[in-house]
Order: C-alpha cells, then sequence, then structure tokens
C-alpha cells in the first residue's frame, strides 16, 4: 500500500470528522463515545484501518474528537469495517453511534437497509464485532447494523458505507431529522 493511498485515506476520514463535528447530533453519541472508520483498499488487520484515536465525545452542545485521525486508532470499529470488506470490498468505512428506539426509527424511515443480532446469541471464543457483523451481512452488507446490548454491554448502531463521507452523511442526515422534529425533546438519550 502506498504512502499515496494512505494519505488519501486519512485525508478522508479527517474530512468526515470535520462534518461531523460540524453538525452531528451530540445526542447521538453513545456512553463509550463515537468513532468512525476508513479502511485501505486491501486491509487486512486494524493496522490498515484509519480511525479516530480517543473516539469523537461529547462537548457541550457539540461533538469533538479526542485526538487525532490514525492507523490502528481502533481496534473495535476496524473490526467491524474488516468483517463488512470480507462480504462486500467496496464496504470501507464504519461509525458506531447511540442505540435508542427513536433513533432505529428514524432510521427505518430514511429507507436505510438495517440488519441486528443478538448478542446474547454469540457463540463462545468469538469476538462480537467478527460474529454479530457476519451474521448481518451473508446477504450483502446493510447501512445499519444494531445490536440491543446485553449485561455490561451497551447497545449500538453502527452505520456501513463506501466510504466515511457516506457514513458520516448518513449520522448527520439522521441527525437534521431529529433536529427537525419534537424527537429530541422526546427521548431519555441525555
Amino acid at each position: 500500500m502506498s504512502q499515496e493511498e494512505r494519505d488519501q485515506v486519512i485525508r478522508a476520514l479527517s474530512a468526515a470528522v470535520d462534518l461531523l463535528c460540524e453538525g452531528m447530533d451530540p445526542c447521538l453519541v453513545p456512553e463509550v463515545g463515537t468513532n468512525i472508520a476508513y479502511a485501505l483498499e486491501k486491509a487486512r488487520g486494524p493496522e490498515d484501518v484509519v480511525a479516530v484515536r480517543g473516539r469523537i465525545v461529547r462537548l457541550g452542545k457539540a461533538v469533538h474528537p479526542v485526538g487525532e485521525v490514525a492507523f490502528g486508532a481502533s481496534d473495535h470499529v476496524a473490526r467491524i469495517v474488516l468483517t463488512a470488506m470480507r462480504y462486500d470490498s467496496r464496504v470501507r468505512a464504519a461509525a458506531n453511534i447511540r442505540f435508542a428506539e427513536p433513533i432505529l426509527h428514524e432510521l427505518e424511515e430514511m429507507m436505510l437497509d438495517i440488519r441486528y443480532f443478538d448478542r446474547d446469541q454469540e457463540p463462545p471464543g468469538i469476538r462480537t464485532m467478527d460474529w454479530g457483523v457476519a451474521s448481518c451481512c451473508k446477504t450483502g452488507v446493510p447501512d445499519v447494523i444494531y445490536d440491543r446490548g446485553t449485561s455490561g454491554k451497551e447497545p449500538m448502531v453502527r452505520i456501513l458505507g463506501e466510504g466515511p463521507d457516506e457514513v458520516a452523511h448518513n449520522i448527520l442526515k439522521l441527525s437534521r431529522r431529529i433536529k427537525n422534529t419534537n424527537l429530541r425533546d422526546r427521548c431519555e438519550w441525555e
């Protein structure tokens, strides 16, 4: 993988992070924080995937990256992307956002392909993201994968796409839908 490709991936993810910081509704950030990742075309491991070091967190009424965009910065979101790429090599980006029923409803209204997995059904000895994402991708990679959590594990929504701009734009579209309705007033997310 050339340095030019590595630089291009970093620039693309940095631009997506900037978009999220400008327009993402902070109520979409889960307790564990949000991260967005983008893989090199021939990524083999988390070291080939760019993400935000330390994640993206709520800061007042905005979102803010804790650290810089770097290769190997997120094992968790990187595994989502790497698993999805095994089923469709074009899907090289993903982000995690908060799960709540109103969020799920708005994603359905956006006409996105949504699938879920049940953490309680996870086989022993396998990593959750490897198994969960794979179980949702058998008939193609969806736009959204969610789970409702389990004991000690926060429920989560994952937005997937071919590039970080697509992922960021879907999150921003969701944010606008939240802000343009009374949904934000009704939610118990904060």
